[in-house]
């Protein structure tokens, strides 16, 4: 699992700067990527000063990378798509963003000013992995397996998922095709795509804070591009199918 810091687990400055992104993202939660962020020295705060000058443009930029993605159902359950919802706004966010973070600030440009989005609703607290009962963590984890990722991250949605554990099996079993086939791919190949366009639009936008310790912006830059290619890029398409 990546090392990060949890909400309910995080001091007060750290707090602080998550109660601002489930403000500008109008999420009741907080992404894995900046609960990891947390997780390294300075490297938290750079990136929320670097990309919140850009989130007023980011309704209309995560809206068109959606548009740009016509996928297929997954009908798994009311409670898998609300929650799938709730992980869309996230991931298209952050996939945006980030990837406009990755690659740095480019140009000057002023951002108009604008009401964050609506809050979503709040979902089931967020389990630990450690805390299931053994067969759904085997669940979760086989869901993250199919990824294939670096250090075997293992998408937050999937372990929130865990709160309807009769959702994981059958989710894995439609998915695993769609793996295989290259399916899932194809997409994510579409989200990066697009997003590439809606990041280098909004990269003018940026600021340019104080950068973190070296060691710990290396760290940080490695975990953008694991993200930016494959984490995110992937469930984009994963999350729109379960919550169409």
């Amino acid at each position: 699992m990546l090392a990060e810091v949890r909400e309910s687990d995080a001091p007060p400055e750290t707090a602080a700067i998550y109660a601002k992104l489930r403000e500008a993202y109008g999420l009741p939660l907080v992404n894995l990527i900046w609960r990891h962020f947390a997780a390294l020295e300075g490297v938290l705060p750079w990136a929320w000063d670097s990309v919140r000058p850009a989130l007023p443009l980011l309704d209309a930029a995560r809206e068109r990378v959606r548009a740009a993605l016509p996928v297929p159902g997954l009908p798994m359950g009311a409670e898998a798509a609300e929650l799938a919802t709730l992980y869309n706004r996230g991931n298209l966010s952050n996939l945006i963003l980030l990837t406009a973070l990755l690659r740095g600030k480019q140009g000057e440009a002023t951002t108009p000013g604008a009401p964050p989005p609506a809050m979503l609703p709040t979902p089931l607290p967020l389990p630990r992995i450690e805390a299931l009962p053994e067969e759904v963590a085997r669940a979760v984890r086989a869901l993250g397996a199919l990824h294939g990722h670096e250090g075997g991250v293992i998408p937050t949605l999937y372990l929130h998922l865990a709160n309807w554990p009769a959702v994981l099996k059958p989710l894995h079993a439609s998915l695993s095709p769609m793996m295989a086939t290259g399916r899932i791919a194809t997409l994510r190949d579409a989200a990066l795509a697009a997003a590439s366009i809606e990041a280098d639009r909004l990269r003018p936008y940026l600021a340019a804070p104080p950068a973190p310790p070296p060691e710990a912006l290396a760290t940080a830059r490695e975990t953008l591009r694991l993200f930016t290619s494959r984490v995110i890029p992937e469930m984009v398409p994963i999350g729109l199918m379960l919550a169409h």
